[in-house]
């Protein structure tokens, strides 16, 4: 086992791909180009059925990982019911920080930008890419914790909607794609 052991998987494993959502591992692979071999994951994204390769050399650059674990998930319920957030109020430098958070592949970040957008939304009309990033922070959140805590997405939906009423906050309702 290398040193780098928690940037390699096995069929079978949940990872989580940034800003795709939760998928599976289902084949490492290898394909040979000359004298070079190069290995692979091919994974399942859950929600869109998606086959995704990821070359075992770009594991880290496209942030792979495993499903968060139960001591994350409760730094992440944590966060929620009384965790800091702030705001830039130029729309363009906190839509720019906030699609930085998101691409980290960090549930806890992920969690942060959800958080900010209701806070933000409860004093003015979030703008349309806003509230795209509210449902995709939304869709992470709960694919991500269903997985980690193998429950379905409607008790993790009751759940987060318990812990930001902490907040006063109400947890998004899912908008039906037209």
């Amino acid at each position: 086992m290398s040193s780098n052991s928690n940037l390699s998987f096995d069929i079978g494993d949940k990872v989580v791909y940034p800003n795709h959502g939760v998928g599976i591992i289902e084949q490492i692979s290898s394909r040979t180009t000359g004298a070079c071999v190069e290995r692979f994951y091919l994974l399942k994204i859950k929600s869109s059925s998606l086959k995704v390769m990821v070359p075992f050399n770009n594991v880290a650059n496209v942030g792979l990982r495993r499903v968060i674990r139960n001591g994350e998930v409760q730094k992440v319920i944590d966060f929620l019911t009384d965790g800091k957030c702030c705001n830039h109020s130029d729309w363009k430098y906190r839509f720019k920080e906030n699609s930085e958070k998101m691409r980290t592949g960090s549930l806890l970040e992920v969690a942060a930008v959800l958080k900010g957008l209701l806070l933000l939304a409860q004093s003015k009309p979030l703008s349309f890419r806003e509230k795209k990033m509210l449902e995709r922070a939304r869709y992470l959140l709960v694919s991500e914790l269903a997985m980690a805590k193998n429950w379905d997405e409607a008790q993790i939906e009751q759940l987060l909607s318990k812990t930001l009423a902490k907040s006063r906050l109400r947890f998004p309702e899912t908008i039906a794609e037209a």
